[in-house]
């Protein structure tokens, strides 16, 4: 296995001796400033990398030599905290004085400790009852912010062939517009239900919960002919995990913890467009 050794930050030359001794390389590329590959390294050597690379900001990955971006079919994403910086719906609960109430589910929910989304989803939902509607499109115009490095991930992804889907336990409000907006393919995610303009404290329809989005990528294979195998699945919190599970690669970025020890590749300072640079 080559390791992609990445950072924000130039790497400095004295990381390239103490990397090559804990991967056991015997040969180390310089691709830029901010790019290492090490070639033939010993993944067994991981939990020593992992500590290294934490210690000093470094992104790392362990990829197949041959491994091509287009070897792929279809790259599918997280929203909130993924492909866009904010929780949606902890902004959305801002404008009726509820944020820091409704983020701490959201927070408590991302990193596993309550275990039922569905029940995690609703309680949040129901304390924006009453809210006007408008309060959507202030949050989309004025706080929604895309990730480091989205668009020119999605750019890449498209250019290697690939397809890209969408799949959220956020709002269609949100991935609808993000779908026009980035030309995605595919899209999936709740519908807050609006009643006379105002939230209702309701979805409408199946949540997308956990199961779902891992049915959604297997369903999205399904439809483009190709097996979950050639599938990328990127995700933040614990409901991306069976998600992830069911891509041939899956990318932890920014993630919680339980969800960097289960992904293939964790992005813990560099943007999306890190995915890029593994090939």
């Amino acid at each position: 296995m080559n390791l992609v050794i990445q950072s924000l930050a130039p790497i400095s030359d004295s990381h390239l001796r103490p990397l090559a001794a804990l991967a056991r390389s015997r040969e180390t590329q310089r691709v830029d400033d901010t790019l290492l590959r090490l070639v033939d390294c010993d993944p067994l050597q991981r939990p020593d990398i992992d500590a290294y690379c934490g210690a000093h900001a470094l992104d790392y990955a362990y990829v197949e030599p041959r491994a091509k971006l287009a070897d792929f079919g279809l790259v599918a994403m997280d929203m909130d905290s993924t492909l866009i910086t904010i929780e949606c719906i902890d902004e959305i609960a801002d404008f009726c004085g509820l944020k820091a109430e409704v983020a701490a589910i959201t927070e408590a929910s991302m990193r596993g400790e309550i275990k039922d989304f569905n029940e995690s989803l609703t309680r949040r939902v129901a304390l924006l009852k009453g809210l006007d509607a408008g309060a959507l499109e202030r949050v989309y115009e004025e706080r929604l912010k895309l990730s480091p490095g989205a668009e020119r991930m999605l750019e890449g992804a498209r250019a290697a062939g690939l397809k890209t889907l969408l799949v959220s336990g956020g709002f269609t409000f949100f991935t609808e517009r993000l779908k026009a907006r980035l030309g995605l393919d595919y899209a999936r995610a709740n519908t807050l239900e609006i009643v006379d303009g105002k939230l209702t404290g309701k979805v409408v329809g199946e949540i997308v919960n956990a199961d779902v989005k891992a049915r959604t990528l297997v369903e999205t294979c399904a439809k483009i002919g190709i097996d979950p195998a050639r599938a990328i699945a990127m995700g933040d919190g614990s409901n991306d995990l069976k998600m992830m599970a069911e891509a041939g690669l899956s990318v932890a970025f920014r993630a919680k913890p339980v969800v960097r020890q289960s992904a293939s590749v964790a992005l813990n300072s560099v943007g999306l467009d890190g995915l890029l640079r593994l090939f």
